[in-house]
């Protein structure tokens, strides 16, 4: 297993083993041991499957705060997506980038986001599922997102998918800008 670091602080690609012969191949999804050997000593206590339909299918930008802030060991179990993170941690040096990296069922990547990122993607194929794991678990009262179009982020969603009119939720229509939110992981 090997790990390549992105453009923001913390955030980090995993390349998990795989091992493959002509019957198809097996890896280990998650094994805690090789994951604190890789410095990510996150107690997960809830897995989440989520499955989108469409092509273009937007789901974002989500965070959760306070104590109930999220770290999140996210893979693409079916079809391609992008996924977006922006680092909203007042005091990091990568404060309000973000980056896209693609995971998909070929090239079976895993993405850990840590606390205080916001976290989306949008679907490049159709029938897409995504599976992560969480380090806190769902709180109503501290689940929150930015608006992806948020033109303070300026994440290049269009150079990501051209000419397609992106599916939202009408929860992640209605959610606020960045300057209308008060951060706090």
């Amino acid at each position: 297993m090997k790990i390549d670091e992105t453009k923001l602080k913390d955030l980090i690609v995993i390349h998990p083993d795989v091992f493959g012969d002509n019957r198809g191949w097996f890896t280990e999804s998650y094994n805690k041991q090789k994951y604190l050997a890789l410095g990510i000593d996150n107690n997960f206590i809830q897995d989440n499957h989520s499955y989108s339909k469409e092509v273009g299918t937007l789901r974002g930008m989500h965070f959760q705060t306070g104590e109930f802030a999220q770290s999140k060991l996210i893979r693409c179990i079916r079809g391609r997506l992008m996924d977006i993170c922006v680092d909203l941690r007042k005091d990091s040096p990568t404060f309000l980038q973000w980056d896209a990296i693609e995971l998909s069922e070929e090239n079976k990547l895993q993405l850990f986001v840590p606390k205080g990122f916001a976290h989306g993607f949008v679907t490049l194929t159709e029938n897409v599922e995504i599976m992560y794991k969480v380090d806190a678990f769902y709180s109503k009262e501290h689940d929150s997102g930015i608006r992806y179009d948020d033109p303070q982020l300026n994440i290049a969603w269009q150079s990501i998918l051209p000419n397609v009119e992106f599916i939202l939720s009408d929860k992640d229509k209605q959610l606020k800008l960045l300057h209308e939110l008060e951060l706090n992981f």
